[in-house]
């Protein structure tokens, strides 16, 4: 089983990051935030969660322990599977993500791609009491807007090495009915 990757990262091939251990490339799905903080040719430490089916084995991949744990706890939900808990955690930093749960916010869950409000419900009644929120957790975290990890302005400040929240805050002040090309441009000139 394995655990934990440390290495390069070689590329990254739509979804997938690819991080260099010696000579081999392990292909692994992380979360959007951590998909844009991970950049070519840089040292790279994840957490591993090795998923083996018939026709598919999978790494999905997380920079800290409480997301690997948190993405743990969503695949003991009936009905969620490794890439509806990665889309879930993917839908906005990981203090936001539990705080949803935390608070029942089953539209804000229901964003996720794949996720429908069945779903999300059946992840609040699971986990609401089990997410691990406490008072020390600074509360301004959950005040973050979510960021829709569709938008291809967002992808694209990512990809240019904005955080995940950087890029979201840059593009609120940006027109949204604007193509993506020219949302960037303005983002960066703000």
């Amino acid at each position: 089983m394995i655990s934990k990757l440390e290495g390069k990262v070689a590329e990254k091939i739509g979804e997938v990051v690819v991080i260099d251990c010696g000579g081999v490339g392990y292909g692994v799905l992380v979360p959007f935030e951590d998909f844009g903080a991970l950049h070519n040719g840089e040292k790279a430490k994840l957490y591993i969660y090795e998923s083996i089916r018939d026709n598919a084995h999978d790494l999905f991949g997380f920079r800290n322990l409480e997301a690997k744990q948190l993405f743990e706890q969503l695949l003991s939900v009936k009905g969620v599977g490794p890439k509806m808990a990665l889309a879930i955690l993917s839908v906005a930093s990981l203090s936001r993500v539990r705080q949803a749960i935390a608070a029942g916010d089953i539209k804000f869950l229901s964003q996720s791609k794949g996720v429908g409000k069945r779903a999300a419900e059946r992840v609040v009644v699971d986990l609401k009491d089990k997410v691990g929120l406490t008072a020390s957790q600074d509360a301004t975290e959950f005040l973050t807007t979510s960021a829709d990890p569709s938008d291809e302005a967002l992808q694209g400040l990512v990809a240019l090495g904005y955080s995940v929240a950087d890029a979201a805050e840059a593009l609120k002040k940006v027109d949204q009915e604007l193509p993506p090309a020219e949302r960037i441009k303005q983002a960066l000139k703000s």
